[in-house]
């Protein structure tokens, strides 16, 4: 049973943050560190320049429309058969419709009309952001939780037999593994436990993806948000809280305050000679914060008889 118990501000910050993650992303494709496929397509002009020059020169003697035909026939032939791999590259090899080879990276050939690439395979690790809106914790609580993933394959048989389409299969299995485990907790543990969902998006996401030669690295949750409306709830909560931990630890601390008076009771009123020294101290600090004037009881003087003092009376 689903529970659509969205906010229209929550609504917005989805909407936000989908807007802040096409910007990155966009900004990340822009990057001049990224490593390019320009040297495949410049090798694949070069070829079809080589195959277009060769037939060309040699029927120029007799050039006419077919002529210029048969070159350019030659050149994409040679494009197309005589190809190049980057490093991080592998390629799928078809051979009449069955599986054949997996090629690259560098050098390698196609048979004309009978061998085919299905798919190029990045052996790169793979960062890939995800998000699941109103994802239900245990309590019943809606929040959005965005996350990235790290990914990459090491088996480009499986990934292209196994599943259409790798890259989204890993998305939508990364977000339903995300609400699941979502789920199973309350929103007070959400944040606390961010360590350990992480590490069980991964197992769980490791043991789905394995057999399409697929290997997740890691799972990496970037933030949790809640409704404006329990954020308030959660900030009074809070706000209480230390509010009633700050009235217990004073009542301690006064508790432990009587204690010592109390000790401090039972000493005058077993030795005097310790209250007249105590009022002693009292009207000594008085007139010292006082800057010299004294304001007190006439009975504080008999705190100052010297001979009351040593007769212990």
């Amino acid at each position: 049973m689903k529970f659509s118990l969205r906010s229209e501000s929550s609504k917005a910050r989805a909407t936000s943050a989908e807007q802040d993650r096409n910007r990155s992303v966009a900004t990340t494709e822009l990057e001049p560190n990224e490593a390019t496929r320009a040297g495949v397509y410049l090798f694949a002009v070069v070829m079809f320049v080589v195959g277009f020059g060769v037939v060309f020169a040699a029927t120029f003697a007799w050039l006419s429309v077919a002529t210029v035909l048969c070159a350019v026939a030659a050149g994409v032939l040679c494009a197309a058969c005589i190809r190049v791999a980057p490093q991080w590259e592998r390629v799928t090899v078809l051979r009449f419709g069955r599986f054949h080879r997996v090629a690259g990276p560098g050098l390698y050939f196609l048979i004309p009309f009978a061998e085919y690439t299905a798919i190029h395979i990045d052996h790169r690790i793979m960062t890939s952001s995800f998000s699941a809106e109103a994802a239900l914790t245990a309590d019943l609580v809606p929040v959005d939780v965005d996350a990235i993933l790290f990914w990459m394959v090491w088996d480009a048989q499986k990934a292209c037999l196994e599943v259409e389409n790798y890259p989204k299969a890993v998305l939508w299995s990364a977000q339903t593994a995300m609400r699941d485990a979502i789920g199973q907790l309350n929103l007070a543990d959400l944040s606390l436990r961010r360590k350990q969902i992480d590490r069980e998006l991964q197992e769980v996401m490791g043991a789905k993806c394995e057999q399409w030669g697929i290997t997740v690295l890691s799972v990496e949750i970037r933030d949790i948000m809640v409704p404006r409306e329990l954020q308030d709830a959660l900030s009074k909560e809070a706000q209480a809280t230390r509010e009633r931990n700050a009235r217990v630890i004073l009542a301690e601390v006064e508790k432990d305050i009587s204690e010592m008076y109390v000790e401090a009771a039972e000493v005058y009123e077993k030795n005097p000679s310790a209250m007249q020294l105590r009022a002693m101290n009292l009207a000594y600090e008085g007139a010292k914060d006082g800057k010299g004037i004294l304001l007190a009881p006439s009975g504080l003087a008999d705190g100052f008889d010297v001979s009351k003092l040593f007769k212990g009376e």
